[in-house]
């Protein structure tokens, strides 16, 4: 399903352009807000994979543009950090109105000192993430040292970041030294999470120390080694995903849910336009299903055909020992080794056309205990009953319908 877009109105009544990102079921375990970095857009690609990663876990992300960037609204000229927490508290606003309250938040570079300074004073929120994120928001004021000195003597000037021209109005530099990063850090009271690379020359290491030291417990540090500033590496971004999926998950309540469930399916799967990377929810498991590299996927996760293959590799360990400990036997372990001869990409190319193809699976297993022969050869006829076993042999009838 594509992300759902829409725009919400700020303090200064702009209408700021946003989506939000829902995991696969669309029934949400928590929302999360994402703060882009300064001069960037919701539509960065590292935030992208940064959100599939929280998707993937069953978190919705709420992705929105700061007043005057992307597709919002208003001057950026006019801007100040203090619009820029206000534009966190209006999305805030947003998702307690329409859906429900979000707990996390999430910034990146001067989005992640905005997320710091917002998820303070905002209740609900329960966990804080910093991505490359200045301690001191006047940090930013580096970015502009060539021109300093003529915004302050002029009022403004353009400055050249990333490659496009900005506006820059003194106001914005006087607001920054209104902010005290320090008290923010020590009254905050909530779990931070701080993720920042070594290598990175736009803010430094140094930030994320001054950070940490300042907070209160508890909080986390997780190096994003080897990364730029902008985790434009897409392997950078994808780790920092899944890094921030699996340390928030602990201040989740997963017992509150306040989002109706659309789908009533055991398994439900989404794939996006010119993508294999494929969102999946079981039961009550999310997880990514992809292709390898060499067929156009992303390799994120187990591909069809190893699903099928895991499906029946653990059904066999699990049914041989459920068997022999009714037969009080000694098997303390079973290894299922599965290989599929079928290429998915190859089947998919032919998906209309009848195929002779036979599907093979190869099947060894190990097994480990004070086991006799007889008993060995009982356990490797008991594997071919496991319930999957016998799907994959019985006949049947996948029924399709368009919803």
């Amino acid at each position: 399903m594509k992300p759902h877009a829409f725009s919400f109105t700020n303090k200064n009544g702009y209408k700021l352009s946003a989506q939000i990102e829902f995991p696969v079921d669309q029934k949400p375990l928590a929302f999360a807000i994402f703060a882009h970095c300064f001069t960037c857009s919701k539509n960065l690609l590292a935030i992208k994979h940064i959100s599939r990663g929280l998707t993937s876990k069953g978190i919705a992300v709420l992705l929105f543009d700061f007043t005057g960037l992307g597709s919002s609204e208003g001057d950026f000229e006019s801007t100040t950090f203090t619009s820029n927490i206000h534009d966190i508290f209006a999305a805030s606003t947003f998702l307690s109105e329409n859906y429900e309250a979000p707990k996390i938040i999430i910034g990146h570079s001067l989005g992640g000192a905005a997320a710091l300074f917002a998820g303070a004073q905002l209740d609900c929120i329960e966990a804080v993430v910093t991505i490359g994120a200045p301690f001191d928001p006047y940090h930013v004021t580096k970015l502009l040292a060539e021109k300093v000195d003529e915004i302050q003597e002029k009022g403004k000037a353009t400055v050249n970041i990333g490659g496009r021209p900005f506006t820059i109005a003194k106001g914005f530099i006087d607001d920054l030294k209104n902010h005290e990063p320090v008290e923010v850090a020590k009254k905050l009271r909530k779990a931070l999470l701080i993720l920042h690379s070594p290598q990175d020359t736009i803010v430094g290491i140094e930030n994320a120390a001054k950070m940490y030291a300042a907070a209160i417990h508890p909080k986390s540090f997780i190096s994003l080694d080897g990364a730029d500033h902008l985790l434009s590496k897409r392997a950078d971004s994808i780790y920092a995903g899944n890094m921030i999926a699996a340390w928030v998950e602990k201040y989740l309540n997963p017992d509150n849910k306040k989002v109706p469930l659309k789908s009533k399916s055991q398994v439900v799967s989404k794939t996006e336009q010119c993508s294999f990377t494929t969102e999946m929810k079981a039961g009550n498991h999310h997880f990514l299903v992809d292709e390898p590299e060499g067929v156009g996927g992303a390799d994120l996760g187990p591909s069809p055909y190893e699903l099928v293959s895991s499906g029946l590799a653990a059904c066999t360990s699990m049914t041989l020992h459920m068997y022999a400990a009714r037969k009080k036997w000694d098997l303390q372990e079973v290894v299922v080794h599965v290989d599929h001869n079928k290429d998915y990409a190859e089947d998919c190319a032919e998906c209309e056309k009848s195929s002779s193809k036979i599907d093979h699976f190869s099947r060894k297993i190990e097994l480990s205990g004070d086991l006799d022969d007889t008993q060995r050869q009982k356990l490797l006829e008991i594997a071919d009953k496991c319930p999957v076993h016998k799907t994959l042999h019985s006949d049947i009838k996948v029924i399709t319908e368009l919803i």
